[in-house]
């Protein structure tokens, strides 16, 4: 089974996500996250901490380890598979690889051809991005997700749209053209999660994307702990809107926005103009503060 429109992604494939600027409320990270522990990912290769971060704006954690030890946990950026134990259960796992990290602060042509080098070794067929934005879309439907690529062959194989976005791009995007550069398949998905809700992580969304990434690999995914997360999730915002009118009634007209356009079957071309729309609102945009 795949998405309409879009064919079973076959051969070896790398799932990207980054926490930081493509990322709003932590969603594609935490499907990766929450796939990397169910497949008990294994790290094959990571980048060092010290050539690509400010540690000033991302900071090492203090955490401790299951013998009580404590560590510092660095920001970077890791390569991770199945271990042999999941492989030899679901065997479509060895060909499945993902790249797991925050958003550099520095040194991004260096970033990417270092993990360019690590694709390569891999020999990956097709990649895919995850990406999530803010935009005005109501928390209690389901999630809107829209898949792009610049990739002609790829764009026609899938009907897929291509983005005319022109701005400010994240680490996403200089790696995408890297791959398309080496004549790998790179197919972009973003979510659409609530913005009036950014000040924490949205497990609905993440869901989402596992159900996405199943639909697109054919690989079965297990989400049952998320499902649990997204209804406590949507729970806990129905509550904080029964005792605030004016979010109440906000949040009622974006659920009648959201069904006419689920009614009419909306296109691609809406969810691509609500991408452009929140890249060019942000502070760093070019496009900001024109009326």
């Amino acid at each position: 089974m795949g998405i309409k429109g879009v064919h079973l992604l076959t051969g070896r494939i790398l799932i990207v996500a980054f926490e930081g600027w493509n990322d709003a409320t932590e969603a594609a990270t935490g499907a990766l996250k929450a796939l990397s522990e169910q497949i008990s990912g294994q790290i094959l290769e990571a980048v060092d901490p010290e050539d690509y971060y400010d540690f000033q704006f991302s900071r090492p954690i203090a955490e401790y380890d299951d013998d009580g030890q404590r560590f510092l946990n660095w920001p970077t950026t890791e390569l991770l598979q199945a271990s042999s134990e999941k492989a030899k259960a679901q065997p479509r796992l060895q060909e499945i690889f993902l790249l797991l990290g925050t958003e550099p602060s520095r040194r991004w042509i260096s970033f990417a051809a270092e993990v360019m080098e690590m694709v390569q070794d891999r020999e990956i067929d097709h990649v895919i991005m995850l990406g999530a934005m803010l935009a005005d879309v109501p928390h209690s439907r389901p999630v809107p997700f829209f898949k792009s690529s610049q990739n002609k062959a790829f764009q026609e194989s899938n009907n897929l749209e291509s983005s005319s976005y022109e701005g400010p791009v994240g680490i996403l995007a200089v790696l995408a053209q890297a791959f398309e550069a080496d004549n790998i398949p790179v197919m972009s998905l973003w979510a659409s999660v609530p913005h009036y809700v950014h000040n924490t992580s949205n497990p609905k969304a993440a869901l989402g994307f596992l159900n996405q990434l199943e639909a697109l690999t054919g690989i079965q995914f297990e989400g049952s702990a998320l499902v649990e997360e997204a209804a406590e999730w949507e729970r806990s915002i129905d509550e904080v809107s029964e005792s605030d009118e004016e979010l109440a009634a906000y949040i009622e007209q974006l659920e009648t926005s959201r069904d006419a356009l689920d009614s009419e079957q909306a296109s691609g071309d809406s969810l691509a103009r609500e991408l452009e729309k929140y890249l060019k609102s942000r502070p760093d945009s070019p496009e900001a503060g024109k009326a």
